[in-house]
């Protein structure tokens, strides 16, 4: 039988897990879609703010994949993975921010590199 504090520590990663889930899928949806509105045919700074907004988008749909993922998963493959997303969605921040269009995208990925921060600080 689990202890009370390995409980609550179980409570805390699965709530960690899906808010991470969630956010990764909201700045997945704002990045896809800033990249949709970007002029493909524009300059080359629009090209790199349209594959920036696809990648971004891959990089989050492939991490909500993993954290909604029912089998068990090794724990340094979790860490990997939503560490990837961290660092892409900081990065992709900065790069919205000077897109004047991209103020939206920015915060759902700062939103989202915090709540993978979040989920790292459980995992220890």
């Amino acid at each position: 039988m689990a202890s009370t504090t390995s409980q609550q520590e179980l409570i805390r990663f699965l709530e960690d897990r899906f808010a991470c889930a969630q956010a990764c899928a909201r700045c997945a949806r704002a990045c896809a879609l800033r990249a949709s509105l970007v002029d493909p045919g524009g300059s080359e700074e629009n090209e790199h703010l349209r594959r920036r907004g696809i990648m971004i988008a891959e990089v989050c749909d492939a991490t909500c994949r993993v954290l909604s993922e029912q089998t068990r998963q090794d724990e340094a493959g979790i860490r990997a993975q939503v560490e990837w997303c961290r660092a892409v969605c900081l990065e992709s921040a900065h790069v919205f921010d000077a897109d004047p269009g991209g103020r939206e995208a920015a915060q759902a990925c700062r939103t989202c590199a915090r709540a993978c921060t979040d989920l790292i600080e459980t995992l220890g």
